[in-house]
């Protein structure tokens, strides 16, 4: 079928309550109960996420950050299950509010046994069985954690789940910002700042307000931590000169004529994008609104491959080559952040444009990624769109940029933007 010569879905009542019960089905049918019956090690608590095709464990060691991810998407959806069953009956084999409650309760206590090392720092890997394996340098493990304890204690009540939420985004929050907390990745000779930790600052924060109200951590507001974050990122990283937004800068904000300061990451930049749209949202700020729209509008154009469709991995700010050899590859997560960010660009605006673009990054991720077969969606295609792994799950693909935006799409497209 042919979207580009058909009117785009959203611009229609039919259309868009077509795609709202497509995107809970795909979600509640689908993905969720893949996960609940594969990835739930119910020996040893917590979820595994390296799963083969058929969902069969292909390793058995486990992503702490996953645990913090996966907390919170069954926690998120456990307190919305009801009041979408009410709206719209799911029908047999779509996961109850129990189940999903009991799910996020074990990812959260294997948290609690296995998940810190010296110092209170998250592992990165440990055994199925909470042996750690692995740490990194960076805290994204934490930043979960502390969305994933927040989720659970909304929907629990659980007060020790509360206290760690913010406990996880205060270390989150030291290791990213205070220096010394963090061993540098670079010598000082060419000093650079990235765009992660800023993103990554927005959206947690966003989650902890909406979920515990709005808690200080680390002697600020969570909106005043997002006020920064994006005041940063639209001073720095959003180069309004070249139409770009950067990942890595100069800690002036000047562009580094090297591969890591030239190299784009639009499944980043559109992630950060719909971020900054949201806030604009939830604060009727309509220049908060303008820049996450400007951000995704220009980042779609940086990645969008116009030869074989779907978002290439990265690209270069200045059109030249890229050092990293899985540029071309089709990653799963930025179509996620690409169809939920095109769709809120268009709420905000009306722009058919913007339509016509959540079409096409819809119709080419689900004829690509989406497995009819044993469900879910493959994580890694090469540039023409067939799998380069059959892997349903990886340490980094397991249940959250998938489930997260058909959650958030069924969710806006059914009840309205706020509903989020």
């Amino acid at each position: 079928m042919n979207r580009r010569a058909e009117s785009p879905r959203l611009m229609s009542v039919a259309g868009r309550a077509e795609l709202s019960e497509f995107y809970r089905d795909v979600l509640m049918r689908d993905v969720m109960p893949f996960w609940l019956r594969h990835g739930i090690d119910r020996e040893h608590g917590g979820v595994l996420t390296c799963l083969d095709r058929d969902g069969s464990v292909i390793d058995d060691d486990k992503s702490i950050w996953f645990q913090g991810r996966a907390a919170w998407m069954f926690a998120v959806l456990a307190k919305d299950v009801r009041h979408w069953r009410t709206a719209d009956p799911l029908g047999i084999g779509s996961p109850g509010e129990e189940e999903l409650v009991a799910a996020s309760k074990g990812c959260i206590e294997f948290l609690r046994r296995h998940g810190e090392g010296p110092g209170g720092k998250l592992w990165f890997t440990v055994t199925r069985d909470g042996k750690p394996l692995r740490n990194r340098r960076y805290v994204y493990s934490e930043s979960f954690a502390a969305i994933g304890n927040a989720a659970y204690a909304a929907v629990t009540g659980d007060d020790r789940a509360a206290e760690d939420a913010i406990r996880y985004f205060e270390t989150f929050l030291r290791h990213s910002f205070e220096p010394g907390w963090m061993p540098p990745k670079y010598e000082t000779t060419r000093p650079m700042k990235g765009i992660g930790p800023l993103f990554i600052t927005i959206a947690t924060a966003q989650e902890l307000r909406r979920l515990l109200g709005n808690p200080i951590v680390g002697g600020k507001s969570c909106s005043s931590r997002i006020d920064d974050a994006i005041e940063e990122i639209r001073r720095d990283f959003v180069n309004d000169e070249l139409e770009a937004v950067l990942e890595c800068v100069a800690p002036d904000g000047s562009v580094i004529d090297h591969h890591e300061g030239r190299t784009l990451n639009p499944g980043h930049a559109l992630e950060c994008g719909w971020f900054i749209l949201h806030e604009g949202e939830l604060r009727r700020d309509r220049l908060l609104v303008d820049l996450g729209v400007k951000i995704i509008d220009w980042m779609w154009r940086r990645g969008w491959d116009e030869q074989f469709g779907g978002l290439l991995y990265f690209t270069d700010l200045y059109g030249k080559p890229v050092q990293e050899y899985w540029h071309e590859m089709k990653f799963w997560w930025p179509h996620c952040e690409a169809i939920l960010a095109t769709l809120m660009a268009w709420e905000a605006t009306g722009d058919a444009r913007f339509a016509r673009m959540h079409d096409e990054v819809h119709d080419w991720s689900f004829r690509h990624f989406a497995d009819p077969v044993h469900g879910e969606w493959y994580g890694y295609l090469r540039r023409d769109g067939t799998p380069s792994s059959m892997a349903k799950g990886t340490l980094w693909k397991g249940p959250f940029h998938l489930p997260r935006m058909l959650w958030q799409c069924a969710s806006r497209l059914r009840f309205g933007p706020a509903s989020v």
